[in-house]
Order: C-alpha cells, then structure tokens, then sequence
C-alpha cells in the first residue's frame, strides 16, 4: 500500500492510453482523444491534424524519444517545464511535468501527450510520428545544409565565409559558440588608435580615428560573435558621436566600444555599471558633472540619465510579463513601470559623479576611466523609487549600487532586453513565447545566475523559433537588414581589406550617397530606429507587426545604399581592396557564381525569380578580358546585395 502512494495516479492512466491509442494507430483507427501537432504556436494549444500526407521532411536521423523529448521541453517550455525523472516501460518512454501537469510520451515511432496541453488528463492524444519531428529536432543540434550553416552566421556573426560554414557543419551550433565565446578579446579600438599615433596632441580637438578605429574592428576582428553582440548592445545603449563634446572624441568612443565588447558576454548588473560611469556616457547623457539640489539657486539634480538607465537600459516604460507582452490594469491599460517622480528621485543618485581630470590638458588616458565620485557633489537626500528605499545620507557609491541592483533585478529586464536581442539578431517580430524562453535564460543561465549575457545570446541564437528550417518560409518572420551590417557582411564574406592600412571609410550616414548609418553615429539615445516601429500605411501596420530597420528606409536611402554599393564592390574605391579570388574562379558558370554569392550574403534565400534574373543578367556579360571577368563577379554581387531576398533575412 504504502509504495502505491509513491506513484503519481496520471502515470498508470498514461501508459494505458498509449498502449489503447498506439493499437488503434496500427489499425488505422483513431483513440477518440483530441489530436494536436507540435507545429502550433506555443501561446495556443495544440491544433488537430489535418488528413492528408505528412510534413515534407529532408533525411535528417529520426529522433530517440529522449532527444524529441528534449527538444519539445525547448520548443515549448511553456507546456513541458522541469519534468521528473524519465520512465520507461517498453514500448514507452515518457515524462510528467509536475507544474502544468501535462505528460509527454514516445511509443512505436508516435508521440503523445496527456493532461491540460491535450485538453484532458483522461483521453492521450497523438500528434504525429516521430520521424515527422526530425528536421526541427536536428536544426538544434546541427545545420542540415551549408545554406541553414550560412544562416546561422548571418544572425551570429559579422559575416559568412566558406570556413566558417564548414566549421560549423562540423562542429553543431553549441559546440561552435562554446568556442567562439572562448576566443580571447580581440585587439582594443585603444591600442589601434595608440598604434596608429592618433595620441599625438595635435589631434585632441579633431575626429580623426573616429571612424576608421571602429570599421577596422568590424571588418577584421577574429572574435565576430563577440563584435555581433557589441554591435546590437550598442543600438540599446547607445553613444552617439554628435553628443559628445570636449577634447580626443575618438578615444571616448574607442573606450565605449571597448567596454561594450569586454561585457558583451558577460553580466548585465557588470555592464549596466561600466555603463553607468564611462565618460562617453557620462558626456553623453549628462551624467558627468552632475550636482545635487541647491534650493539657495534653485538647482536640481539633471534627470537625463535617470530617465534612460529605465526607460532604453534596463526596464521599459511599461510592466512585461515574461513573455515580453504588456501587464494590463483593471481597465485593460498598459501599467507603467516609473513616474516622473520615480525619474527626480533616482536623479539624486546620480550626481556627484565626474570624470577624473580635464582631458584637454592630461591627454585621452582619463577616457578609459571609470567616472569618479565628488562627494560634496553628491545628493544625501532620502530616494524612495522602484520599492526601494535609500536612506538619506546613504554615500554616493552605496546608493549607486543599491540603485544598479534594483534595476538589474527588476523583473522586466529580461523580456525588454532579451527581446531586443532577438530583434538585433534574428526577428522584428519574436513571439511571446520565444521571448519567454529568452528571458529565462536571462533570469538563469542554468547554474543559478541571473544576467549572463552569453547564456541569453545562446539562447536567442539556438531557440527553435530561431533554427526551424520552415521559418525561411514565413512572410512574418525575419528582419530588414540594417545598412551597414549589409556592408560589413559583405566586407568579411569576400576578404575585404584596407588599401591604405588606415581604413578611411568616414562616416557613412549620409542617406543620399552613403549607407545612411555609421557605427556609433546615431543621432540620437534613441538609436537609428525605434525597436517599436511600424512604417504607417503598410501591409506590416495593417498585421500589426513591427519592422524597427524600416525607420531608415526611405527613396533616398535605398538609392543611396545601391549607389554606393556599386561603387565599393569592385573594391577600387573607398580605401578598400578586395581579390574576389574564389570567385574568379567560378566566373564561366554563371550559376555557380550566383548560388556561391547567395550563400554567403543570404544563406541561398533567392527566391527562383530572382535567382534566375540574376543569373541572367550575369550570363550576358562577355567575360573575354581580365576586366570583363571581374565585372562579372561585380555583378552578381551588387544584383544579389539589391535584391529584396538579401535585403530581408528569414
């Protein structure tokens, strides 16, 4: 009796339904429960199948009932969470999930499952063969294809290359990260500038290095996860060039991208500080000289950066559930997540906070300091905001710290922040429950820590939503390509190299002759494009869905982009110098050249239409002379890089 009332009572009723249920499949028969397949959307409960044939699948290896197991526990953590201990009884082989209550099985080559996700813990449900599951099971493991390799790269990396694709073939996307992450830091934009002499006092007031210190860093750097990740931290806390003032701007914006690259894989509460006290920022949000109240003058503390440490870096204007989705009131509104009083009471704790020492006179060193406390600048005043209290005469470093650590733990952080990652990285549009399974990442990265930026980016990169192979067909997935990620995907997919050494690129903002965005040239804390934007007046805005990228798209930006495009691929202009040597190589096939171009720049995402157009186009080329030759290869790139396949990721 007593071991009896060790058995869960569902578990008996489990394996009895699928011994009913896999006896009436074999017959062809039905077992009278509600059918429901994987492929619904995790927010909704399972859909019955349809009669007919089964889903078009490649030769990926069946799973084992443990690996479809696990991937349903990733694919839709929402129904299958934290399952006890796996039992077998032959044929079957299943798992109970204590906190939903649903039961997941394997039995003959079928699955099934039990209890609230089927709509009832009496009756199983099947909801397909296992083999039907093969190709979403395998895509987490490992790409099928150099082209879903190539895809990968895409949303990772900096650029694809024909090593990396076979690198990661070879290794499965884990194992890959796991030593990309390991890669040591690359080469500083600080020592670049130090090495190029840019130290020199003569250039303390001008821009020189500006530029050129972050493309070379884009372009070259080995550790290109490690860059991906810096680049989209760096479009949510954001440093713009134009908002700086003061002497050697371009040491404070090398320092910036430093800072953004050392935390790029590491903690939030250890970057949102660096954050918080780096003189760039400190300039930039006018956080640097910041003082406490003087009623005699009717001073107050500057707000600007406590409004965005909230609003843009940590937590949003508005309370998320996991999921990213919005709290709503009794009325049904949005509840914000501060106030304008919440705003004047955290401004206290960010005052008294200064760079070390005037930087005209003791040169760019002090810009790679961390801000330092004046305490007589510092405001002791009693600061009660976001359900805490810091009481007065708190010093300014233990108020600072109080106030990181609130934020860092709010709850919001991980859906507000993990959602924009995905945006950055693989989608406009992520669904809530791809952004929930972010967020845990965020809130445990499996070992009990909370904010480990490399376990989140992992998990944005190898989530099913972001790996299922059908997704390339969606029309709402995917994401507008930002222009200058085109251009420097374009640059490290063919080689591309400095002429002079120097890498005089410039600033390429200008809509009308350039890219129409430049690397730490936002004009604005609000970055390029708002992660909430809708071009008005669209079929997006009419599917309420979101397309942040589209902010900087307009006529003369598309002109301008393509313009100069064609004007940097030959690789004579600009500082530039490409060889293009495989792809000399491949000139006399026209199609062969086009499907090696597509590869790397799109992950072979043409559509036949275009694909065919192009290659086309490139057939008629004469391709007699050395010059002819090259203008083929041109060609095939600007046409691919002008296309709509390329200019939108799925």
């Amino acid at each position: 009796m007593s071991d009896s009332l060790t058995l869960d009572p569902p578990s008996t009723r489990l394996a009895a339904a699928l011994a009913g249920a896999a006896a009436l499949a074999a017959c062809g028969g039905t077992d009278g429960g509600a059918p429901a397949a994987f492929s619904a959307p995790p927010s909704e409960a399972p859909r019955r199948h349809t009669l007919g044939a089964p889903p078009a699948r490649t030769t990926a290896v069946v799973p084992t009932a443990t690996a479809l197991m696990d991937w349903a526990e990733k694919a839709y953590s929402g129904f299958f969470p934290g399952h006890q201990p796996e039992l077998q009884a032959p044929p079957y082989v299943y798992r109970y999930y204590p906190a939903t209550g649903n039961y997941l099985g394997v039995a003959d080559g079928r699955v099934y499952i039990l209890g609230p996700v089927a709509g009832s813990d009496t009756t199983v449900a099947d909801v397909g063969a296992v083999a039907d599951f093969a190709d979403r099971v395998a895509a987490l493991t490992a790409p099928a294809d150099d082209a879903m390799a190539a895809r990968f790269l895409l949303q990772a990396t900096l650029g694809a290359t024909t090593a990396d694709i076979a690198a990661v073939r070879s290794l499965g996307y884990e194992a890959w990260l796991t030593q990309q992450m390991a890669l040591p830091v690359s080469t500083s934009n600080w020592q670049w500038l130090l090495d190029k002499g840019i130290d020199n006092v003569d250039n303390r007031n001008s821009a020189i290095g500006t530029d050129p210190v972050i493309w070379q860093r884009l372009f070259t750097a080995p550790d290109s996860l490690r860059q991906r990740m810096a680049l989209a931290l760096s479009e949510i806390f954001v440093v713009g060039f134009d908002g700086l003032s003061g002497a050697w701007k371009q040491f404070k914006l090398a320092a910036w991208w430093d800072l953004l690259v050392t935390h790029a894989l590491g903690n939030y509460r250890t970057l949102l500080e660096a954050v918080t006290l780096n003189a760039a920022m400190g300039q930039y949000l006018s956080s640097n000289g910041n003082q406490k109240e003087n009623a005699a003058t009717g001073r107050l503390p500057d707000e600007n950066y406590a409004r965005e440490v909230m609003q843009l870096f940590s937590i949003g204007l508005h309370e998320l559930n996991a999921d990213g989705t919005p709290r709503l009131d009794a009325n049904g509104k949005p509840i914000e997540t501060y106030t304008q009083d919440t705003v004047t009471q955290l401004a206290r704790v960010f005052t008294g906070w200064s760079i070390v020492t005037d930087p005209f006179s003791q040169g760019p060193d002090v810009m790679r300091l961390p801000m330092e406390l004046n305490p007589n600048r510092h405001s002791t005043l009693q600061v009660q905001a976001l359900g805490m209290t810091i009481p007065a005469g708190t010093d300014g470093t233990t108020a600072l710290r109080m106030t990181l650590d609130t934020l860092a733990a709010h709850p919001n952080v991980g859906p507000f922040i993990g959602r924009q990652l995905i945006q950055r990285l693989v989608t406009s549009n992520p669904s809530p429950a791809y952004v929930a399974r972010v967020a845990a990442a965020f809130a445990d990265n499996g070992h009990g820590v909370r904010g480990d930026l490399g376990a989140v980016l992992r998990a944005v990169l190898i989530d099913d939503e972001a790996r299922d192979p059908a997704r390339s067909a969606d029309p709402t997935f995917g994401k507008l390509t930002e222009p200058m990620l085109r251009f420097i995907q374009w640059g490290r997919s063919f080689g591309a190299t400095s002429a002079s050494g120097d890498w005089t690129l410039g600033n390429l903002s200008d809509p009308a002759t350039r890219l129409g965005q430049s690397p730490l040239r936002s004009p604005s804390v609000f970055n390029w494009f708002r992660p909430g934007y809708v071009p008005a007046g669209t079929a997006m805005a009419a599917a309420a869905l979101v397309a942040p990228e589209f902010q900087v798209s307009n006529e003369s930006s598309v002109a301008g982009y393509v313009n100069f495009m064609q004007a940097a691929v030959p690789g004579t202009r600009f500082d530039l110098k490409l060889a293009y040597t495989a792809e000399l190589a491949l000139v006399d096939n026209p199609a062969a050249l086009v499907d090696h171009v597509q590869l790397l720049l799109c992950a072979g995402q043409l559509s036949t239409t275009s694909r065919q157009t192009i290659v086309d186009a490139v057939t008629a080329m004469p391709a007699s002379t050395a010059s002819q030759r090259s203008s083929r290869v041109h060609a095939a790139i600007l046409l691919v890089m002008a296309s709509p396949d390329f200019l939108v990721r799925t």
